[in-house]
């Protein structure tokens, strides 16, 4: 591999599992000036784990600005990490890439760890198209906004969310959503303690609800039914109840049209008094 001066490789790290650092990772590591990264002391132990010995520098979002340029000029040739997974997203080392590009440097991006992909695609929703947010605004208009986003959204949406948010952001969008809005959270990807939840907006929010939850997290959320207005619900419904169909059997059939849950249970229970009266 060959490198000229004046470039800087955003490498992704493993998001647990150390085996998932990649063969050309551990070459750049080798062959750089010098390795950025948001917290010298996470990155000393993954770099000491794989007998990288470089001079290490701190960029994260607090010394980003100040910094950055002063350690490009000592370091033509920068590797930057993230704490974890890709750099460049959701994290400092977007601001990074603006600098380094400013000054004329050529940036790489290495392929290899992110929480994101596997997120998606082990949701189970569709992913032919999806939506991507970094971490939510933490309060205020902006969330509200983000929310809003979201719940109209025609595709899958997917977003970060810290272990002490994930149940505050569950309720919230089980307001906007409704709370039978499918979605998966998935949380500590590639380590020990992995796990998946799939279900609707209410069943995680009681999961996680019943203890405490740690590790990162990636919250996936189903795009929004197609629209029903063109549809109407109570003449479906009436010639449901008059093919002897229950209340019930009215929901479910309704609901696997695309109806809201509490759309389908109205419809249903207005036909069935219809046909009563």
């Amino acid at each position: 591999m060959s490198f000229t001066a004046g470039i800087v490789y955003l490498v992704p790290t493993p998001i647990g599992n150390l085996g998932d650092i990649t063969l050309r990772a551990l070459e750049v590591f080798q062959l750089v000036d010098a390795i950025a990264c948001e917290d010298t002391r996470h990155s000393r132990k993954l770099l000491t784990h794989f007998g990288i010995n470089k001079p290490v520098e701190r960029l994260d979002a607090h010394t980003m600005a100040t910094r950055a340029r002063g350690v490009l000029e000592r370091y033509p040739r920068l590797a930057f990490i993230s704490d974890a997974g890709s750099p460049g997203l959701s994290d400092p080392g977007a601001e990074l890439i603006t600098i380094a590009l400013e000054l004329g440097y050529r940036v790489e991006a290495l392929p290899g760890a992110t929480a994101l992909i596997p997120a998606l695609v082990l949701s189970g929703l569709s992913v032919a198209s999806f939506a991507f947010y970094g971490f939510l605004a933490r309060s205020g208009q902006t969330r509200k906004a983000q929310l809003e986003v979201i719940a109209q959204s025609a595709v899958t949406t997917a977003i970060y969310e810290s272990p002490h948010r994930i149940v505050q952001t569950l309720e919230q969008l089980m307001v906007v959503c409704g709370a039978d809005r499918p979605c998966a959270v998935a949380r500590e990807l590639s380590k020990l303690h992995e796990e998946v939840f799939r279900g609707s907006l209410r069943a995680a929010q009681a999961h996680f609800s019943a203890g405490v939850v740690r590790g990162e997290i990636v919250l996936v959320v189903d795009a929004k039914p197609a629209s029903l207005e063109v549809i109407d619900l109570d003449a479906i419904a009436r010639g449901l109840r008059l093919e002897g169909r229950s209340v019930k059997e009215i929901r479910v059939a309704l609901q696997d049209i695309g109806a809201d849950r509490n759309a389908a249970y109205d419809a249903a229970l207005n036909a069935h008094r219809q046909t009563e009266s």
